[in-house]
């Protein structure tokens, strides 16, 4: 309860950040919004110049092996994105979560509570589309472990990096994928990482998106996994998610999630 009381804390925040926009911008007059959210490919495209984006959400994680079920319930996935410069942008990301533990759906237990590393980092968008040539970024974070809750705690400093692509097929649709790598907190040896996402504007406002992601770990077995979901534009600077997804490897056996993006007019 503890931990959902946390997430409504910071759901109504945000709330209460949206509810202070100024009524008297020009709908037409705000840039639309480019999240990095909710599937697991990161765009590209920085926010504007002096813009504070937030995108924030709730994800549950389930999978289920030789008789020991594992959930992540994440309460408050939370990145914070600020236009330093045109194209060059910082990132702020937090995330508020309990691990339970249970062996043939009995005894169920808390094994970790509490804050993720905070992670730092920032991108920098490279080229914009021209003709066959997508729009390229770069994103490189790190992760702090002596922010994080002693459960969630590691012994190093997790660092990765992350090429983005996007590509405009037509005017409804478009692909974008990552390539990138990780090495990742108490785990020396990098893993490399990919994303593939197909999207599709339904109407001006609804979007639909499917989405194939995973990994390569240098020492372990690879992971692929799957998801699709739709989003809201409420207006240009408001949007909605959902998200379900699940894993080809074993990795997880059902994704659900939902979450919100405002960016705040400068």
């Amino acid at each position: 309860m503890k931990k959902n009381s946390i997430f409504i804390i910071c759901f109504l925040f945000s709330i209460g950040l949206f509810a202070q926009d100024d009524i008297s911008n020009n709908y037409n007059s705000i840039p639309e919004l480019i999240t990095d959210r909710p599937d697991a490919t990161e765009s590209p495209n920085t926010v504007p110049l002096k813009s504070i984006q937030i995108e924030t959400g709730g994800l549950y994680v389930s999978n289920e092996d030789q008789g020991i079920k594992t959930e992540l319930w994440n309460y408050n996935n939370t990145l914070v994105r600020y236009g330093l410069f045109k194209n060059l942008e910082l990132r702020l990301a937090f995330a508020i979560s309990d691990t339970k533990e249970s062996i043939n759906n009995q005894d169920k237990k808390v094994i970790a509570s509490g804050f993720a590393p905070l992670v730092l980092g920032a991108k920098v968008a490279i080229i914009e589309e021209k003709g066959l040539l997508p729009d390229i970024g770069l994103m490189i974070h790190m992760s702090l472990p002596f922010l994080a809750s002693e459960d969630y705690k590691p012994a190093t400093t997790g660092v990765s990096f992350r090429f983005a692509f996007s590509y405009t097929i037509n005017e409804k649709s478009g692909i974008s994928y990552n390539l990138g790598a990780r090495w990742a907190d108490d785990y020396p040896e990098v893993t490399y990482v990919y994303t593939l996402s197909y999207g599709y504007g339904i109407t001006k406002k609804l979007s639909a998106y499917g989405e194939l992601y995973g990994d390569f770990p240098v020492n372990d077995r690879a992971n692929h996994s799957w998801d699709a979901g739709l989003t809201y534009l409420i207006k240009n600077n408001l949007q909605v998610d959902g998200t379900i997804g699940a894993g080809f490897t074993g990795n997880q056996d059902i994704l659900l999630g939902a979450g919100v993006s405002y960016r705040i007019p400068n």
